[in-house]
């Protein structure tokens, strides 16, 4: 019998368990996790940046949650000697049209409290000297880290906590015994007082195996990334993005340093014909069917279907890609990328044909359901994993934890 379990050992299910230690000393807590390693899917593959919060809607929980999170995340690289640094970033227009924009932005930081300087493109170029543009913002608390490293360190603090982690465990089922929750599994079943479905590309399906309605259905939207060849690396000092379209739900092709010093580019973002669908030519029937039946995403086809045409053809010709990239820095040619691998971003999806642009995280029957939690989930885990612990019904026998 165990107190609470989470489903999924991605960042923020291992951020929640640790959470759940600290806050319940006593309690029995499960992770299951259907891979062999921790944070193997969108943790695992994403850009690895330390976001500052600056493109999210004041007073929205990614707002919160990513500036605070930027910060604790450092201090908790610090306190655990995880390399890490806190490099900044440009945010550059590139054409005059991208200045109101751009002006936009900056305001918006502003008000989420976020330290960013208007600059000029001559002081853009004290940064980035490669880069062409009209104008920007730097953005100081930007950084980049492994969160791969970060996720190994949570587990082993889940560990020390007394937390019981489980690999290659794949849920199967959930059912109701009494006022308790039975997970089945591939490797037997569970029972437990309060199920946490941090499934992130399957959250929706978790939630509807635990009874829960998940309010949307997943999408899921691969970005293809290209690298810098090691001698062209000088190339891009820091971060370097454009400034994003707000009718547009992705930030566009950018520069990110990471901290093994190789430079990637990138992504792109078009429909995955598989949730976990790394290669164009993964397909999975059913959940290719689920997405092409599903009325909300015809309805953001059509609205953004020139911005869909755009991503496609820059999935399948390097040239459209080379080019989105020069415009941030001309002198960029296409024997200086080189493709690296791909991520899969959970994005769930209205039946109106919005994206939920904040993390939607939603109460069940003795559970909880993190239904959307993209980028910048990494960032804000530490957040959102306390979150999700103060939304727990104080029931009676979580007041005899906490005693």
């Amino acid at each position: 019998m165990y107190d609470f379990a989470i489903i999924g050992g991605g960042i923020v299910g291992l951020s929640t368990a640790m959470a759940l230690g600290n806050r319940y000393d006593d309690a029995r807590i499960l992770v299951l996790e259907k891979e062999s390693q921790w944070a193997f899917h969108q943790t695992g593959n994403n850009s690895g940046v330390i976001h500052s919060g600056i493109y999210y809607k004041p007073g929205s929980f990614k707002a919160k949650f990513c500036r605070d999170g930027s910060r604790s995340m450092v201090e908790f690289c610090q306190k655990h000697e995880i390399e890490h640094d806190i490099c900044g970033k440009v945010i550059v227009a590139t054409e005059e049209q991208e200045i109101p924009r751009l002006e936009t932005l900056y305001k918006r930081g502003l008000e989420n409290g976020i330290p960013v300087q208007r600059i000029s493109p001559e002081e853009v170029k004290e940064i980035e000297p490669h880069v062409s543009c009209v104008g920007g913002i730097r953005v100081f608390s930007t950084g980049i880290v492994n969160y791969k490293q970060v996720c190994l360190k949570y587990a082993e603090i889940i560990q020390q906590q007394g937390g019981d982690l489980r690999l290659n465990t794949k849920v199967l089922q959930i059912s109701q015994s009494g006022k308790n929750q039975v997970i089945e599994t591939n490797k037997g079943s569970f029972e437990t007082r309060f199920v946490i479905n941090c499934a992130g590309l399957h959250s929706d399906r978790m939630a509807k195996l635990g009874k829960a309605n998940p309010q949307a259905k997943i999408v899921p939207f691969r970005g293809e990334y290209y690298e810098l060849t090691p001698e062209k690396r000088y190339l891009v000092k820091t971060l370097i993005y454009p400034v994003p379209n707000p009718d547009f739900p992705f930030l566009g092709v950018h520069f990110t340093r990471m901290i093994d010093s190789s430079v990637h580019a990138g992504p792109n973002a078009v429909l995955s014909l598989k949730r976990e669908g790394y290669k164009k030519t993964d397909f999975d029937l059913r959940d290719f069917a689920e997405v092409i039946t599903y009325p909300g995403f015809w309805k953001l086809a059509a609205k953004h279907a020139d911005e869909g045409i755009q991503e496609i053809i820059r999935s399948f010709s390097k040239a459209a890609f080379v080019r989105s990239l020069q415009k941030l820095i001309p002198e960029v040619q296409a024997a200086d990328l080189v493709p690296t691998h791909a991520g899969v971003r959970a994005q769930a999806l209205m039946n109106n044909g919005s994206l939920v642009d904040d993390f939607l995280i939603i109460q069940g029957n003795n559970s909880i359901h993190v239904c959307n939690a993209p980028s910048p989930a990494a960032t804000s885990s530490l957040e959102i994993g306390k979150a999700i612990v103060a939304q727990i019904p104080q029931q009676s026998y979580l007041q005899s934890l906490v005693a």
